[in-house]
């Protein structure tokens, strides 16, 4: 299934989109847009799809997407025909939509790095969510100067905020932004390169010009999690790919992803993605409108 392009509305006089959506459904599709979006479900009953990542909704749920990466917010039709329906705010702004060079400033690191966390989509969790959801409600009301600052405020709150959970599989979007970003390239390049074989630490480390316990220091520091988990998450992302995308059999995907027996496939997918394969090719049909 292919993302469409959205071309997010954008009035003369605002510099963000920013709509209170009120009705059945949210009416939209699998999609993306260049523009972040900070939705925030006040009332809301179905699924979200946030790259490869699959949630049931909850009222309250507030998600921040990244650039370009493909999401659809689906409501459950019961609820739409019993006439709850569909209560939401969404923002959507460009990084650059207080100018060019407002995110190069130095008091804007914090920013840049929740923008660039947010490549995969964040769920918004805790203490965190209370207040930035009070927030924006608050920013549907609001106009000129003020409605500038209260996003500001925002993303100033996320960017220093911990109650922040990735959603995608590590391999879905890019997430290599550091000042040992070549290392790491040529690390996780050799990865999807050999995704489908045995990957050794010694390999590895070889590749990154280290030794081995120093790799996996390195690796860990950098990536927050050891090797195989990394490894194991990649997999798995391109399976949910190719169960969301094509009709292969279950076990082909399997071992096309590094996994050589059903068991194992079936007993990782569930630990990362918390379902069996079937199952999670049929609610991404079910929730993905298909």
């Amino acid at each position: 299934m292919k993302a469409v392009f959205e071309k997010v509305p954008q009035r003369q006089w605002e510099s963000f989109h920013c709509e209170e959506i009120i009705g059945p459904d949210y009416g939209t599709r699998w999609h993306f847009h260049p523009e972040f979006q900070l939705t925030l479900a006040i009332r809301s009953e179905g699924h979200r799809i946030v790259g490869d990542h699959i949630s049931r909704l909850c009222d309250g749920d507030l998600i921040l997407v990244g650039s370009n990466l493909p999401h659809v917010w689906h409501q459950d039709k019961a609820n739409a025909s019993s006439g709850s329906g569909v209560h939401a705010i969404v923002i959507r702004f460009l990084d650059i939509f207080l100018g060019n060079e407002f995110l190069g400033k130095p008091e804007m690191e914090g920013m840049r790095r929740l923008l660039r966390k947010s490549s995969r989509g964040l769920q918004i969790t805790g203490k965190t969510r209370d207040s930035v959801a009070e927030k924006v409600v608050n920013l549907v009301g609001s106009h000129g100067l003020a409605r500038v600052l209260g996003l500001l405020d925002i993303l100033s709150i996320l960017s220093g905020s911990r109650d922040l959970r990735s959603l995608a599989s590590a391999g879905y979007a890019p997430m290599l932004r550091s000042e040992d970003q070549d290392r790491m390239e040529r690390v996780c390049n050799f990865i999807q390169d050999h995704l489908t074989e045995e990957i050794s630490r010694v390999e590895l480390s070889k590749v990154a010009s280290l030794s081995a316990g120093a790799f996996s220091r390195f690796f860990r520091s950098r990536m927050g999690k050891t090797v195989p988990e990394y490894v194991n998450e990649l997999r798995i992302g391109r399976a949910c790919k190719l169960l969301s995308e094509q009709r292969l059999n279950i076990t082909d995907i399997g071992l096309d992803c590094g996994f050589h027996n059903l068991a194992n496939f079936n007993r990782r997918f569930r630990e990362i993605v918390g379902t069996t394969p079937r199952d999670y090719r049929k609610k991404f049909a079910t929730a993905s409108g298909n």
